[in-house]
């Protein structure tokens, strides 16, 4: 049996990016942009906390003027609908439309995803805390936000709520009551933790 030969870091790294060129596939699909679609499926996987502008801007890696211009392209062409937070009256939560719902069923990085399911599953697992290991490493780095899913996060109650309150898992970050879907999707609160 041969011995495992050492691969640099900068190859991992570049094999990261190039994964990014192709994922992100030719650019305008759809007649949106690669931040257009960024933005889509950023707020598809994101929990009520976290679809604001503010947030995508931080997940995005861009300025809030930038992640807003992108969002309100998105508005006035019927992909999202935008409202008042309920819990933060100056805040503007954004919601997928019916019509961003069935482009992002068609949405050309599903070839990434179909890609990483041909992995097995300690493969999967590997690579998916090896990658997080490196954006963690890399986020703190930079002094960027990490995001992550509550399971993982030290604000996580999944030991039925405080004061009695009837629901099995609990966010001590905002006191909420946390739904069963929004465990695993992405937070801006997130703090590593657990």
């Amino acid at each position: 049996m041969a011995a495992p030969v050492n691969i640099s870091a900068r190859t991992v790294a570049e094999l990261v990016v190039q994964l990014g060129c192709l994922a992100r596939g030719d650019g305008f699909v759809a007649d949106l942009t690669l931040a257009q679609w960024a933005a889509l499926r950023y707020l598809a996987r994101a929990n009520r906390f976290s679809r604001t502008v503010s947030a995508f801007a931080a997940f995005h890696g861009t300025t809030r003027g930038t992640a807003s211009q992108t969002i309100k392209s998105l508005v006035q062409s019927d992909f999202l609908t935008r409202k008042r937070s309920k819990t933060d009256g100056r805040s503007i939560d954004f919601t997928l439309t019916h019509k961003s719902k069935r482009l992002l069923a068609e949405d050309p990085f599903e070839a990434l995803v179909v890609a990483a399911n041909a992995l097995s599953n300690s493969a999967s697992h590997t690579v998916a805390r090896s990658l997080e290991r490196m954006l963690r490493h890399l986020a703190q780095k930079q002094g960027k936000h990490h995001f992550g899913m509550c399971p993982n996060c030290k604000y996580f109650q999944d030991q039925g709520c405080y004061m009695n309150r009837k629901c099995d898992y609990y966010c001590t970050w905002i006191d909420e009551p946390l739904k069963d879907a929004e465990t695993q999707q992405l937070c801006v609160n997130f703090l590593p933790g657990r």
